[in-house]
């Protein structure tokens, strides 16, 4: 297969949707982006690169670092985690009130925003140094000792971010929270102002399209059987109440973020990162998207 031509192919076939969609301006650090880069990285295991575009430019991954976090609520407490949340499609919105009081407090997924905000909750109880273990991980996933918080985007986040808060009171008044509800927030908002590159984040991402190879970084440690279930939730609950269209278009796994990125993998062949920050309606990336559905037309590779 031909990556290099084919990635080369799709994004200029991207170009004209550059001025489509809308960025995430209700975070108000995200709002000052430049909304006009884009960039399409690809990463096979045998580690050929194949890359686009703004690729080496880092942005904030959102809600894509709750795929770091699965991993390590599973890696600390395996099955014990589904006793509070679930596994199915969300149907609504990644921030819905409604349906988490219909639920009982009992998030519906782990990549909706009530779901993420149990996971840091389970985090900051199970982790002697969560914000610096945390950290570790996603630079060894990503190969690099550089990715970081950025701050003033989590501090932005919070500044405005009443309906988390929301949340996070009606998780706490079902039980669903056991730990001081500032300091879960606080953590949770953290987490999501990770920065990667679309380079660094394909690299973050090559551990779970290999779950026949040992996944052992930054001191978290998965089983095979563990890293496919993230998988199978990436691809049934990555992109909000969108994962059908998704698989429909794409059918691969993946996760995205309101930052405009999006990452996926076609397990056993390669990981592939992509970031615009314009979004649809849906919170995700208007090129991210097509550049998906564009690759695996091209490629004539899925899942199914």
């Amino acid at each position: 297969m031909d990556y290099g031509q084919i990635i080369d192919k799709v994004y200029t076939a991207c170009l004209p949707f550059a001025n489509e969609g809308r960025q995430a301006d209700y975070i108000p650090m995200l709002a000052e982006v430049d909304a006009k880069q884009f960039g399409l990285c690809l990463l096979t295991l045998d580690g050929n690169v194949y890359e686009q575009g703004n690729t080496r430019t880092r942005f904030s991954l959102q809600s894509i670092s709750k795929v770091f976090a699965l991993a390590m609520c599973l890696s600390q407490e395996a099955d014990r985690l589904w006793q509070r949340m679930g596994k199915e499609p969300s149907g609504n919105a990644f921030n819905s009130l409604v349906q988490l009081e219909y639920e009982h407090g009992i998030p519906r997924n782990p990549f909706i925003n009530a779901g993420a905000i149990v996971m840091a909750d389970v985090l900051l109880s199970t982790l002697s140094r969560p914000e610096e273990q945390f950290l570790t991980f996603v630079r060894s996933l990503s190969g690099s000792s550089t990715v970081g918080f950025n701050r003033r985007v989590a501090q932005s986040e919070q500044s405005c971010g009443y309906l988390n808060a929301a949340i996070a009171n009606l998780l706490k008044y079902h039980g669903n929270i056991r730990g001081d509800i500032t300091r879960v927030l606080e953590f949770y908002f953290l987490m999501c102002s990770v920065e990667m590159s679309c380079h660094e984040l394909a690299h973050a991402f090559l551990p779970f399209a290999n779950h026949r190879q040992p996944f052992n970084y930054g001191g978290v440690s998965l089983t095979s059987s563990q890293v496919k279930r993230i998988n199978a939730i990436m691809q049934t609950c990555g992109f909000y109440d969108e994962a059908g269209e998704f698989s429909y278009r794409v059918g691969l796994p993946g996760k995205s973020g309101v930052g405009g990125g999006i990452a996926a993998i076609h397990p056993l062949h390669y990981a592939v990162a992509t970031w615009s920050p314009r979004l649809n309606i849906k919170g995700n990336s208007v090129m991210g998207m097509k550049a998906l559905e564009l690759l695996t037309s091209e490629t004539e590779e899925s899942i199914f």
